[in-house]
This record gives structure tokens, sequence and C-alpha cells, in this order.
């Protein structure tokens, strides 16, 4: 089977956060599947093709990018940030195994690319210095009793929790309500990043102490990274932006 699918990974947005890898696979495809802002990004050669779906059509988006590639065709499948991080990677690997065996039969590789909390974490400093976890806030492929659940778990044990998903039209609680559960745990004086298009001309970023963070801060291209209780902030003159970071060793709790 000559078919070949790529899945790849353009970045959070900025132009200079594209890796060359996933610039040589894009210009390798004959057919290219994503969301239609995604594929916005990109300048298709001539003879390129596009195909644009919806945001919430992960599945069927898959299904097709693979059903073109059994066909003989070099086919991408793009994502924001990196595949494989609430992305294309797991719908392609989904429908490969409950797909028709044909589909398991071809060449597929998935390239890396910036996600978006790395991009924020970039900006700020090292929030991420020490160990962490990143959890969607997404309710729409799991139960929010989930979504609560792990959130205390992870504040618990003293991750960095990097929110992915964190507001949408259609889902404009959740942020809130997780900002409730983490003050549950969480000093309130910990500090709070709200990376909005981390790397883009409408980049913004905000970072305040847990106990003052709103959900009316974040729209649907932020990602909000919550330090740990060991998580410092620390004061710049001049007008310079705090550094925020997580240091490098932990101590056991007495």
């Amino acid at each position: 089977m000559s078919g070949r699918l790529t899945v790849i990974g353009l970045g959070p947005g900025g132009a200079g956060q594209v890796t060359p890898e996933a610039l040589e696979a894009v210009a390798a495809a004959s057919d290219l599947f994503g969301y239609g802002p995604y594929l916005a990004r990109l300048t298709l050669a001539a003879g390129q093709v596009a195909h644009a779906s919806d945001n919430r059509e992960e599945l069927d988006r898959a299904r097709a990018a693979l059903a073109l590639a059994a066909g003989g065709r070099c086919v991408a499948v793009v994502s924001g940030g990196d595949p494989g991080v609430f992305a294309m990677a797991a719908a392609v690997c989904e429908a490969v195994e409950a797909g028709p065996a044909e589909w398991r039969a071809l060449e597929i590789a998935v390239v890396p690319g910036v996600t978006a909390m790395l991009a924020v974490a970039a900006r700020c400093g090292a929030p991420l210095g020490h160990d962490f976890c990143a959890i969607s806030l997404s309710d729409n492929l799991k139960p929010w009793e989930l979504v609560e659940a792990r959130l205390r778990a992870a504040a618990a044990a003293g991750f960095v929790i990097a929110l992915y998903n964190p507001v949408s039209r259609a889902r404009p609680w959740q942020l809130g309500r997780a900002f409730e559960v983490l003050r549950e745990v969480l000093p309130g004086a910990g500090p709070v990043v709200f990376g909005r298009a981390a790397g883009r001309a409408d980049e913004r970023i905000v970072v305040v102490p847990l106990d003052r963070a709103e959900a009316g801060m974040a729209d649907m291209a932020t990602c909000v990274i919550v330090g740990s209780p060991a998580t410092r902030t620390v004061t710049r003159g001049d007008g310079l932006p705090p550094l925020v970071y997580t240091p490098r060793f932990a101590e056991v709790a007495g």
C-alpha cells in the first residue's frame, strides 16, 4: 500500500513556533485535513487540497483522512499545538483501531509540535520546572465529576496543573468551578498564569494569585497554568513582568 498519513503539530500559532519537520511534512502532503482556522495558517502549493471541518468533528476527520490515504494519497492531518496533546493523533489511533484492516497497514507518522502549556510557560519563566500535569476542562468526552476528582488529586499531590480547554461558549462555567475546587486544596496566594495566544500578535500573559483568578480572564485561546504550593513568583523592577518558576528540587512534607 503506497498511501501515507502524517499527523502534524503546527504549534500554538506563531509562525516561528512551527518546527522545520512540520513544515516539511506539510509540503509533502497532497491533501491536508484539519479544523478550518488551523488550515488557514498554511500557505499551500498548487495541487495541494485542503479539507476543512469543524472543531468537534475529530473522529470523522480522522476516518476521512485514513480512507483517502488508503487510496494511495499522501495525507496530512494538522493540529494546533502538539497533535498528541488533546488533539488529532489520538483520534487517528482510535479510528485505526476501530476501522478496516487496510488502515492498519498504512504508513502513519506523528510530527510533534510546541503545545500550549510549553509556549505559555516559556513566556513567564519556568512554572513547569518540576513535576506537572495537564488536565482538559472539557466535559464533552468525560464526566465533570472525573474532572473534579483529577483536579483535587493533582493539587493534593503537589503537581503544577496546566488547564486546557478552560472555557467555550457552550462551557462557560467549568473554569470558575475548577478554581473553586483548587482553592479547597491550594494556597490562595499561589500564582495562576493566564496565557492567551502565546507566540501570536494578540498574545496576552497575565499572572494573578489563585484567590483572585476568575473565569472571565480566559477564553478559548487561553491555556491556564496553576502553580503548586512550591511555585514561586519573583518580582522585578523597571516595569518588567514577574518570573514564575517551580524549583527543580522538592522536599518531603513533614
